[in-house]
């Protein structure tokens, strides 16, 4: 089992010791978020996980936790964009986080460490030219701690618009986009980063960037050793190529406030899931209710692929 920690939530950021109780503990309680009244009780004894794959926009609180992960294998999705207080509400600084990303890297390994530029906006004052500007500025700060960066441009939820309402949001065309997604690509491999998409449906293959896998079995098996056929998470956009994975966390629970964020609906959510948060209970926020439906989530394991030779997929660019 692939657990993800998560695409709903910075677990990382705002949740660490919650997330390290229930490892303690050897399980969690997860909410279905269609159907709030079913909950899966989730097996996090190491003998049940293959990988712990965490999403943040600021780790710090882990660094001096690290330790406690050592029966696990795992790696970070870390992102950093090039935006203000106004679109991104409670994050620290820039430098403070980029310095949190080298600690981080030095402590577990660069290839442990996958950077993610996303989204890419663009509005009336956020030009191209300012993402070339501040993405080669990253670039040059994280090329010694991170292999790979993947990209991915704003994708307007309902949710999102109704939070960017403010902003004149220019949403690009796809020669634009393919403009833009070539110049940062001739700028990562300047600074010998890999650039991937995530869920896009434009194929930049032409400008030199593949579609990649956030949570990525090529990544996983380097990690763990293994050789695991793990099969594409059906349960995601058509056009992410994800492999399976058990989210853990809760939407509307992120503090960071992002206001691209497909994850949260409003602020006041926010506030009142996080009020209700206590780091012993085995949900991340909220207590079991009598209406409430817990059954043991199926712990799938996979099995070795058979390999046809020492294939390093990282230097392949793919057609899917």
């Amino acid at each position: 089992m692939i657990v993800s920690a998560s695409r709903r939530s910075d677990i990382p950021a705002f949740y660490s010791e919650w997330f390290l109780n229930r490892l303690k503990e050897g399980y969690v309680l997860v909410r279905n978020p269609m159907n709030p009244a079913a909950v899966s009780r989730v097996n996090l004894k190491p003998g049940s996980i293959e990988c712990i794959v965490f999403w943040t926009k600021n780790p710090e609180m882990m660094l001096g936790k690290l330790d406690r992960l050592k029966p696990y294998p795992y790696y970070f999705l870390f992102t950093i964009t090039p935006y203000g207080r106004n679109l991104e509400k409670n994050l620290p600084p820039k430098e403070n986080i980029i310095k949190t990303f080298i600690t981080l890297a030095g402590k577990i390994g660069k290839e442990k460490v996958t950077w993610r530029y996303d989204p890419i906006l663009l509005t009336d004052r956020i030009d191209r030219d300012y993402h070339y500007e501040h993405f080669e500025y990253l670039a040059r700060q994280l090329a010694a701690y991170t292999d790979r960066c993947i990209i991915s441009f704003l994708d307007m939820y309902q949710k999102c618009k109704r939070n960017l309402a403010g902003f004149n949001i220019i949403l690009p065309g796809e020669s634009e986009m393919r403009e833009i997604a070539g110049n940062l690509n001739i700028i990562a491999e300047k600074y010998n980063i890999i650039m991937e998409t995530c869920a896009e449906d434009i194929d930049l293959s032409g400008v030199g960037i593949r579609p990649g896998k956030c949570v990525d079995n090529r990544l996983i098996n380097r990690i763990t050793g293994k050789n695991l056929e793990i099969p594409r998470d059906k349960h995601q956009r058509k056009t992410c190529r994800c492999v399976e994975s058990v989210d853990i966390g809760a939407y509307n629970t992120c503090g960071h406030h992002c206001l691209y964020c497909y994850a949260n609906s409003n602020r006041e959510a926010v506030i009142r899931n996080a009020a209700r948060h206590d780091p012993q209970s085995p949900l991340l926020f909220g207590r079991l209710t009598p209406r409430d439906k817990i059954r043991d989530r199926e712990v799938k394991t996979y099995s070795p692929a058979f390999n046809f030779g020492d294939h390093d997929e990282r230097k392949t660019q793919e057609k899917v």
